[in-house]
């Protein structure tokens, strides 16, 4: 079984607390949908590289993450390289959320971004979606947006050069991070990609001398978002206005 890397944080009952919010999809729903889900949530602190499953594995845990959370859903090569293909912040949800649960990983879920998630045993949020069919629509409709940032993350593999990869990243993390420093080092973006560190590193200096980033020992700092997004693939806006048609009552940004 993969090592969750989880710490739990929240006594009391989850229900009576007012930071479920912090997960946009959580914060999108009525109060009757929450008090479905909050007797059986807990909120855990996540840390870095931590495996919240391994291909093959049974999920039976869903993750919620919150504020500047972020996990990374990875495929596996049989040389145990990892490829990214999807990544889940504030916005969303990870475990189950596809096939439903109960079925073993076909990726692997890992931690890029410290930080807390809301955690429900998937089984529950099966039971409390069959009690609401607006609860079900929004997972659903959050279903098809996840489906189709892992559909863009293998059109853009295959399209885009490592520099409109890399911004198209950066830019994702920057919507999540806010005006944060991204925590994390250029050798775990260069494995997320698929390419060599020193690759990595050479985009990240390009970028740094048109002044777009500054970097240093494990953080990215994001200076000029438009510049970014000039230098980054179509793919990233694509996922954010397929994201907003149909999930327009989560704002990731907020």
């Amino acid at each position: 079984m993969a090592d969750t890397g989880e710490t739990q944080t929240l006594r009391e009952p989850i229900a009576a607390r007012s930071d479920l919010v912090s997960n946009r999809l959580l914060g999108a729903l009525r109060r009757r949908e929450r008090d479905l889900l909050a007797p059986h949530m807990r909120k855990v602190e996540l840390q870095r590289d931590a495996m919240l499953f391994d291909c093959g594995e049974d999920v039976i845990t869903t993750h919620l993450p919150c504020h500047a959370t972020m996990i990374s859903l990875l495929v596996v090569s049989r040389e145990g390289q990892e490829v990214e293909v999807a990544n889940v912040g504030r916005e969303g949800a990870i475990g189950g959320i596809v096939s439903a649960g109960f079925k073993p990983a076909y990726g692997r879920a890992v931690v890029r971004v410290p930080g807390y998630a809301f955690c429900i045993p998937t089984a529950r949020l099966e039971e409390a979606k069959g009690q609401s069919p607006a609860l079900a629509d929004l997972f659903a409709r959050y279903a098809d947006v996840l489906l189709a940032q892992m559909m863009q993350s293998t059109a853009c593999n295959a399209l885009h050069g490592v520099e409109q990869r890399y911004c198209r990243w950066l830019l994702s993390t920057h919507d999540r991070a806010g005006d944060e420093p991204i925590r994390l080092t250029q050798e775990t973006l260069a494995q997320m990609m698929g390419v060599q560190r020193t690759t990595v590193t050479a985009v990240a200096r390009a970028l740094q001398d048109d002044g777009l980033i500054a970097t240093g020992r494990g953080r990215i700092e994001i200076l000029d978002r438009p510049g970014l997004e000039r230098r980054a693939c179509e793919c990233h806006d694509a996922v954010e206005r397929h994201f907003q048609r149909l999930l327009p009552e989560v704002d990731i940004n907020d």
